[in-house]
């Protein structure tokens, strides 16, 4: 399929039952994400479709954000993971997913947006960077998963975390 040529023809909706393999398909077509279980893709859309959305294309799904409220953190967004197909890229699709999930009700209480990050993973890096001054507030980096920490043999950058906020929704 080519570059879908308008973002207006891409609609953001919350994830159904239905959308967890196209999740799954679409999560293993854009490395360098960490391909979870389908079964991960079916929960998500169950327990957290209120903070994960879909971008459908013409009945595909080309984009998908996953994320939730820590239960110990309530002013707090965790972004998990953010997908985007190759032939939806270059048009915002990122910002305008993260923009409609923080316009849900479910995350009306958030201030901080948090998320993780390997270092090698410029385009996620520059969207991030990107909502903050959005947000009109800063953007932090800190330590949070060594490489060590995923296990021997497992090939996995370090995963950085990073903290958009204070800003307010209101």
């Amino acid at each position: 399929m080519s570059q879908i040529a308008a973002e207006a023809t891409i609609e953001l909706r919350h994830p159904t039952l239905a959308d967890g393999a196209a999740i799954f398909q679409l999560i293993k077509d854009c490395p360098p994400l960490d391909v979870n279980s389908a079964y991960a893709y079916l929960l998500l859309c169950h327990h957290f479709a209120d903070t994960c959305v879909v971008a459908e294309s013409n009945g595909r799904i080309v984009g998908f954000i996953s994320g939730y409220v820590p239960p110990q953190q309530p002013d707090t967004f965790f972004v998990w993971q953010v997908a985007a197909h190759r032939d939806a890229r270059g048009q915002g699709l990122g910002q305008r997913m993260l923009r409609f999930l923080l316009d849900q009700p479910a995350v009306s209480g958030v201030c901080y947006i948090d998320t993780t990050v390997s270092p090698s993973n410029e385009p996620s890096r520059a969207m991030f960077a990107r909502l903050a001054k959005t947000l009109e507030t800063h953007l932090e980096e800190s330590e949070l998963f060594s490489a060590t920490m995923f296990g021997p043999g497992a090939e996995h950058e370090e995963e950085k975390l990073l903290r958009i906020g204070p800003f307010n929704l209101g």
